[in-house]
């Protein structure tokens, strides 16, 4: 059968795709052609020659000694084990334990096993994170899966890629990556905040609130959700009375809770992660709790085990929002068959879909290098066959198919700054438990970030 098969050429940090017509091909794709080999080669020279010098930014040695696999793709995570995520950690790395192994059992990668390397991100209060890729890229992983927060991610992100090595964050929503200088070799499986900031900024409006207090931790998680909660809740005709951004690491927060109340705000948005709980007890504190004015949260505080020190009952009717489909009952039971500990099921499916990702794009690569990968991961996420597991998408491969992945935390489909363009938001409401449950969800096309 004579098919038609896209080589994607890597030059000057882009890629350029050439198609050749009348060659038998089948994946893994194999260059033994010379006529193939032939085209590349003047393909990556036009690639050269477009701006006549070489790109600054690319890495020599991660292109040469990365560009071929050992074959045995080795998968880190840079997740939080510490640090003031760490709540949000056990459903991450139990969602990439759960991928990895049906990836194993499903026959692996290119026919051997796949590798991990579990590794802790900590926060950006330590050195953690770098020490962890150091030793991660020392023992020859391919790919990485994290961080976790977005302000971790940019301490590292320049080791990872500079080294060749795809990094895939399941939690990272800045906006700030969409314009990365990443190489190609950085992806994400939740959405950036222009998808999560409209979303809360029209939930609020929507409720009835016209006035809004926004509290957020000093990061680039927290000031660009903040700026893009905003944007939404003034383009619904609502007013910004107060905007607080804080020290997540200070010892009080009663001078930024104390200016919240005097704006007299109808609702309050609280952004921020672990600190979250003493910020909600300030409030409290001052007579603008949840039981008094109502708050929201979003995913970097929605959490059941934050506040079950605060009274009972307080938070009921606080609602909040959470990147991703919601894990089915099938789902969750797999996951608390690797860690049956687990209270949150938060960014789970999303650092599951990250690690089948780099999966099918190895083995749609028919190499498992870094390089390949980031080639390939955008490829196996949109525009093939359909298929929502690694076991089916892999027979699709096997017989030449190009496949498009959905997975457990949506569509993805990510797009040519590795975003997802097409996401799920749910929508939660606390109980008189003080925990929260999924009221509903909006699904829709991500705002592209990459365009401001």
């Amino acid at each position: 059968m004579i098919a038609r098969k896209v080589i994607s050429i890597r030059c000057d940090g882009r890629t350029g795709k050439l198609r050749t017509k009348g060659v038998q091909m089948s994946r893994p794709i194999i260059l033994r052609s010379l006529v193939v080999v032939g085209a590349a080669s003047l393909a990556l020279a036009g690639c050269s020659s477009d701006s006549g010098s070489s790109d600054s930014s690319a890495s020599p040695s991660a292109e040469s000694s990365a560009a071929q696999g050992d074959g045995t793709l080795k998968i880190g995570t840079l997740l939080p084990q510490t640090g003031s995520l760490a709540f949000l950690g056990p459903p991450e790395f139990a969602g990439v334990d759960l991928a990895v192994e049906e990836i194993n059992a499903a026959g692996g990668v290119n026919d051997a096993q796949v590798e991990s390397i579990v590794g802790d991100s900590g926060d950006t209060s330590t050195n953690i994170a770098s020490q962890t890729v150091d030793r991660q890229l020392s023992q020859g992983v391919d790919a990485i899966i994290g961080a976790a927060s977005s302000a971790v991610s940019l301490t590292v992100i320049d080791k990872i890629t500079s080294a060749g090595v795809q990094q895939v964050s399941p939690a990272n929503t800045s906006p700030e990556f969409s314009t990365y200088p990443d190489k190609g070799l950085y992806a994400r499986t939740a959405p950036p905040d222009t998808f999560q900031g409209q979303v809360l900024g029209d939930l609020v409006a929507g409720d009835g609130n016209t006035t809004m207090a926004i509290l957020a931790l000093d990061d680039a998680y927290g000031t660009g959700l903040a700026d893009n909660v905003e944007k939404a809740f003034t383009a619904a005709g609502g007013t910004i009375a107060s905007k607080q951004i804080y020290d997540p690491k200070a010892t009080s927060f009663e001078a930024e809770v104390s200016e919240a109340k005097a704006s007299n705000p109808e609702a309050v948005v609280l952004i921020g992660f672990d600190e979250s709980s003493k910020v909600i007890q300030e409030m409290i504190k001052q007579g603008i709790g949840p039981n008094k004015v109502p708050l929201y949260l979003v995913d970097g505080n929605l959490s059941n085990t934050l506040y079950t020190d605060l009274p009972k009952g307080i938070m009921e009717g606080t609602q909040g929002t959470l990147p991703g489909a919601e894990a089915s009952k099938e789902f969750q039971d797999k996951l608390l068959e690797i860690n049956p500990k687990l209270e949150d099921f938060s960014y789970a499916p999303e650092a599951y879909d990250a690690a089948i990702l780099v999966a099918l794009a190895a083995q749609a690569a028919g190499n498992d290098s870094g390089l390949a990968i980031g080639d390939n991961i955008k490829q196996v996420s949109a525009e093939g066959e359909k298929c929502t597991t690694y076991e089916q998408c892999l027979g699709l491969l096997k017989d030449g198919k190009d496949i498009d992945y959905d997975g457990q935390s949506g569509p993805i489909d990510l797009n040519d700054v590795g975003d997802p363009s097409k996401a799920i938001m749910g929508l939660y409401t606390y109980g008189a438990d003080n925990t929260y449950t999924r009221t509903g969800s909006q699904e829709g096309d991500v705002p592209d970030a990459s365009q401001g």
